[in-house]
C-alpha cells in the first residue's frame, strides 16, 4: 500500500496566501454590506467586525467576512462619524473600500481602506423621502406645500396657556430631566404639571412601544394641553424610529398638539414634520413652553395697562364735561328760578282766590246737601214701609195659593199611589210570588220542587213548582 502524502498546515495556509496574494495583489474593491460584531479598540483605534450581506426576502446572511480597519481606514471611519453624525456600529449598511488579505492564524479577511459617507447619507435620505412620500399619498389628513407639510395635529391651536403635559421620554433620560428642570424652576413662577410616559426612544425596532405610549396617551382619558417628546442627543441611526412611518402617521393624526424636543441638531425627523410644534433640544421645549405662556401674560398685562390709560383718559375727560355740564346747570337754573319767580307769585295770588271761590261755592253745595239729608230718610223710611206692608200682604196670598196648589199635588199623588198598592192589583187579578217568605219576581230563583207562596187579593196559595217552561207574554197583549 503506498504511503499517504501529507503536509503540514501551516504549508496549506502558505499555499492559500500566497494564491490569494497572486489573485488579489494590488485589488481593491468598493463593497455595500452590512456591519456586525463590531468592536473598537481605542487605545490603537482598530475596529474589528465582520461584512455581511442579507438575504431581502428573509434577512438571512447569504454572505459573511471578517474585516477590519486601523491607521489611515480608521481615520476615515472618524470622518465618517464626523461627516453623518452616525457612529460605525452594528446594523448599519455601508460602503466601503476594501483589500483582500489572509492571515495564517487568523483567516481570511477584508481590510477597510475608506468608507464613502455620500452614501450612507444617501440611504438615509432616501428611506426618509420615501417614508415622507408614502405618508402624503396614504393619508389626507398629511399635505405638502412646497417644503412643508401641514398635517391635522399642525392645524391644533395651542391653548393660550400650557399647563398639564403628557411627556414622552426613556427613564433616566437627562433631556427629560433637562425638560423638567427647565420648566419647573422658570423665572416667572409659571406651574405645571408634568405625567411621565416612559418609552424607549432611539432605534427603530422600538417603534412599537413609542407608538403604544401615543395610544396610551390618547386613552387616558387626561385633557392634556400638549404632548412633549424628548430625547438627547446621538447618533444618526438612534434617531430612525423618529423617522418610521407609524409613528409619523400617528403624531400627524393625533389630537393633542406635540411639540417635539428630539434633540438633532443637524436634521430634523419626520416626526418634527408631522407634529405641531418643532424644538430642536428637551430645554429650548421648555424655554418654548415658558415663553409661550409668558406671551398670554404680556398680553394680559398689556390689556390692562391699556384699560387704566383709557379708563383714566375717560374719566379725565367726562369729569371736565361734568363740571361744565354742573356749572351750565347752576345757572341755567338760577336764570330760570328768576324767570318763573314773577310767574310763580302770580299764580299763587289766582290758586289764593280760586281757592276761596271754590270753597265758597262748596260751602252753598254743603248746606243745601245737609238739608236734603235731614229730610230724605224720612221719606225713604215711609216708603219703605210701604214696601214692607205690600211684601207682607203678597206673602199671605202667595202662601195661600201655594198650600193650595200643593194640596192639588198631594191628592193627586195619593190617587196614584192607591191604584199602585199591592191591594189594587191583586183585585185586579194579579198574584205574588213568594220564594223562602221572600216576594221575588226573578224566575231564576224559582227552581222546579221549590214550595211557593202564592198571594191572590183574598187568598193565600202554597204551591210545589213541578215544571218550568218559557213563556212569550203574549196573550195579554192590547
Amino acid at each position: 500500500m503506498e504511503e499517504n502524502k501529507h503536509i503540514k498546515l501551516s504549508e496549506l495556509n502558505n499555499i492559500i496566501s500566497d494564491t490569494i496574494k497572486n489573485k488579489f495583489s494590488g485589488l481593491k474593491f468598493w463593497v455595500i454590506a452590512d456591519i456586525t460584531n463590531h468592536s473598537f479598540k481605542a487605545e490603537n483605534k482598530f475596529h474589528y467586525f465582520e461584512l455581511v450581506e442579507k438575504d431581502p426576502n428573509s434577512n438571512n446572511f447569504i454572505a459573511k467576512i471578517a474585516g477590519k480597519a486601523w491607521g489611515g481606514g480608521s481615520m476615515h471611519i472618524s470622518d465618517f462619524e464626523k461627516n453623518t453624525g452616525q457612529k460605525f456600529t452594528n446594523n448599519i449598511n455601508v460602503l466601503v473600500y476594501v483589500a483582500v488579505e489572509y492571515h495564517q492564524v487568523y483567516g481570511l479577511s477584508v481590510n477597510v481602506l475608506d468608507i464613502d459617507t455620500n452614501f450612507t447619507l444617501g440611504l438615509l435620505q432616501q428611506q426618509r423621502e420615501a417614508t415622507l412620500l408614502k405618508l402624503v399619498q396614504e393619508n389626507s389628513f398629511i399635505v405638502k406645500q412646497g417644503e412643508n407639510y401641514y398635517t391635522k395635529n399642525k392645524q391644533l391651536v395651542l391653548k393660550a396657556v400650557l399647563q398639564r403635559i403628557a411627556l414622552i421620554s426613556s427613564v433616566n433620560s437627562a433631556g427629560s430631566e433637562d425638560f423638567k428642570h427647565s420648566l419647573t424652576h422658570n423665572n416667572f413662577g409659571y406651574k405645571f404639571t408634568i405625567d411621565d410616559y416612559f418609552a424607549i426612544v432611539q432605534g427603530e425596532n422600538n417603534h412599537k412601544q413609542f407608538f403604544d405610549k401615543l395610544i396610551e396617551v390618547y386613552n387616558s382619558g387626561i385633557e392634556y394641553d400638549a404632548v412633549v417628546i424628548t430625547r438627547g442627543g446621538g447618533a444618526q441611526t438612534d434617531f430612525l424610529l423618529f423617522d418610521n412611518y407609524n409613528i409619523a402617521k400617528a403624531v400627524a393624526k393625533f389630537p393633542i398638539p406635540i411639540i417635539t424636543g428630539i434633540g438633532h441638531h443637524k436634521n430634523i425627523t419626520i416626526v418634527d414634520l408631522m407634529a405641531n410644534t418643532q424644538t430642536k433640544t428637551p430645554t429650548k421645549a421648555a424655554e418654548f413652553i415658558i415663553a409661550h405662556n409668558k406671551n398670554f401674560e404680556d398680553k394680559l398685562l398689556s390689556i390692562q395697562k391699556n384699560i387704566l390709560i383709557k379708563s383714566q383718559q375717560l374719566f379725565s375727560s367726562n369729569f371736565q364735561r361734568l363740571s361744565a355740564l354742573n356749572t351750565n346747570i347752576i345757572n341755567n337754573t338760577k336764570l330760570i328760578i328768576s324767570e318763573r319767580k314773577d310767574e310763580l307769585t302770580c299764580t299763587n295770588q289766582s290758586i289764593i282766590n280760586t281757592t276761596k271761590s271754590i270753597i265758597y261755592t262748596r260751602k252753598a253745595s254743603l248746606i243745601n246737601i245737609s238739608s236734603q239729608i235731614l229730610t230724605k230718610p224720612k221719606i225713604i223710611l215711609y216708603n219703605r214701609i210701604n214696601d214692607i206692608k205690600n211684601t207682607i200682604n203678597n206673602l199671605k196670598t202667595f202662601n195661600n195659593q201655594y198650600q193650595k196648589r200643593m194640596r192639588n199635588y198631594l191628592g193627586h199623588y195619593s190617587s196614584i199611589i192607591k191604584m199602585m198598592s199591592p191591594d189594587n192589583i191583586l183585585k185586579k187579578g194579579y198574584a205574588i210570588v213568594k220564594v223562602n217568605n221572600k216576594i221575588t219576581s226573578n224566575p231564576d230563583n224559582i227552581k222546579i220542587g221549590s214550595d211557593i207562596d202564592i198571594i191572590l187579593s183574598d187568598k193565600l196559595i202554597k204551591s210545589t213548582v213541578k215544571l218550568k217552561s218559557e213563556y212569550d207574554g203574549k196573550e195579554f197583549n192590547v
